[in-house]
């Protein structure tokens, strides 16, 4: 794959007003891939946001461009970025955007593609829009232009959506649910989904004003939320993340439950109820060795795929598998939805409990984590790696060597800082921080020269 100027693992994203995500730039990026998707055959894309404050005037500078390409657009409003996925596919548009930065402050936002099937687009799609960046703007004919209407019904169709994924002869009836919306785009949908399956709801972070999303709430600060789960006494709580991809969650004794034990609940339900047809979970190099040692207790395969929910995607669809995701929260399962799901993964979670007649502390002991150290590392961007510098590998080998096969080391660039990410997990918490320091440590001798 070819380097691309300003398509990352997960769309455009950056500051508001600086690099690419000002009004120009998303006039020109609407117009391109206007072009672009219009010489596929598109005639019609949705558009859907955060509540980030920014999301109005992205939204309108997408708009012009597209319409000055001769595309049509479905206008949805503030909606989760895997409804957009989902809306994509039920209103029979070619394409789907996304304006968010998900988990990010405020004044960050980003712009993502969903293809009509509800993926995020083939690689050759963004390298066609961004050639495409490079070409001068000419708008369309006056009769060409593209029309826009806002669709009025798409939070209640994902609503219905959410509520189809989880089984009919089960309810919530009786059971006190935490629901924390980050400020973000499910504050008007997982409360409303959980109440209508019978739950009695307690709502935070669903007063969004534009500047407030993941601000001390959601996935990312799960503090808010788990005292509000001991404080009512609740059976659990569900943190989503801004744009409503991602969870976490809280058991009745606020016990934080991450991505990792998301994935290994699902896929061991999936394998009782016959649903996992022989196929494995996917994680990612970051995801705990407790994970793969449970899963392999079941015999269920597992494989592991660089770090980010597109790569996590790439390797279930290359194996032929349905269930992968990330310690951070983003959980898949191709059987159910196309893209990340926080709301839905969460209900899958429910019908575990229900099925098993456990609660969420019961069902996540079957998974125990290994501890983990991670340290961090900043190194001069003008300076060579010291993945490979000599000292660093033999550290390396004497950590690998004393924990054997208890223990796991993973040294990895940051993807979008000057950083060394050092993580060790061991048995033991003494085991892994002693050698995670002492590999950071041999990282900044390295770096220091």
């Amino acid at each position: 794959m070819s380097q691309r100027k300003y398509f990352g693992t997960d769309g455009i994203r950056g500051k508001v007003g600086e690099s690419a995500i000002n009004p120009e730039f998303v006039t020109k990026l609407g117009w391109a891939a206007g072009k672009v998707l219009a010489g596929r055959g598109t005639n019609k894309v949705l558009i859907g946001k955060d509540t980030r404050i920014s999301g109005y005037m992205l939204e309108s500078a997408l708009e012009a461009g597209l319409s000055a390409a001769g595309i049509n657009i479905g206008l949805l409003g503030p909606m989760p970025t895997p409804a957009i996925a989902y809306l994509t596919k039920t209103f029979r548009s070619e394409a789907g955007i996304v304006i968010s930065a998900s988990h990010n402050p405020y004044y960050d936002n980003g712009i993502k593609f969903f293809s009509a099937d509800g993926f995020k687009l083939d690689d050759d799609i963004e390298q066609a829009i961004e050639a495409m960046l490079e070409q001068p703007m000419v708008c369309a004919a006056p009769d060409k232009l593209g029309k826009a209407a806002r669709i009025s019904d798409a939070a209640g169709r994902y609503i219905e959506f959410c509520k189809g994924t989880f089984p009919s002869d089960l309810s919530l009836t009786g059971m006190k649910i935490v629901v924390d919306c980050a400020h973000g785009a499910t504050y008007h949908i997982a409360p409303n989904v959980l109440r209508e399956l019978g739950a009695d709801v307690v709502e935070i972070g669903t007063t969004p004003n534009g500047l407030n999303i993941n601000d001390d709430v959601g996935a990312t600060s799960m503090q808010a939320i788990t005292e509000r789960v001991l404080a009512e006494k609740a059976d659990l709580g569900f943190a989503l993340d801004g744009d409503g991809d991602r969870i976490m969650m809280v058991d009745h004794k606020g016990n934080v439950v991450d991505g990792d034990e998301i994935v290994y609940i699902i896929a061991r339900d999936a394998l009782k109820s016959g649903r996992l047809n022989g196929g494995g979970v996917v994680g990612t190099l970051m995801s705990n060795l407790g994970l793969e040692v449970a899963l392999s207790r079941l015999s269920i395969p597992f494989a592991r795929s660089k770090v980010g929910d597109r790569h996590v995607m790439e390797l279930l669809q290359e194996k032929g598998w349905n269930i992968g995701g990330e310690s951070s929260g983003h959980v898949l399962n191709l059987g159910v939805a196309s893209t990340g799901d926080g709301i839905v993964s969460g209900l899958q979670v429910l019908t575990s409990m229900l099925r098993a007649g456990m609660s969420l502390y019961e069902l996540r002991r079957g998974m125990e984590k290994f501890p983990q150290t991670l340290i961090n590392v900043r190194y001069s961007e003008g300076s060579s790696s010291p993945l490979e510098h000599p000292d660093v590998l033999a550290s390396v080998q004497a950590a690998e060597q004393d924990m054997g096969d208890d223990g796991r080391v993973l040294l990895r660039k940051s993807g979008t800082e000057p950083l060394i990410r050092v993580m060790v997990e061991a048995t033991k918490d003494e085991q892994a921080s002693k050698w995670a320091e002492a590999i950071a440590e041999s990282v900044r001798k390295v770096t220091a020269q």
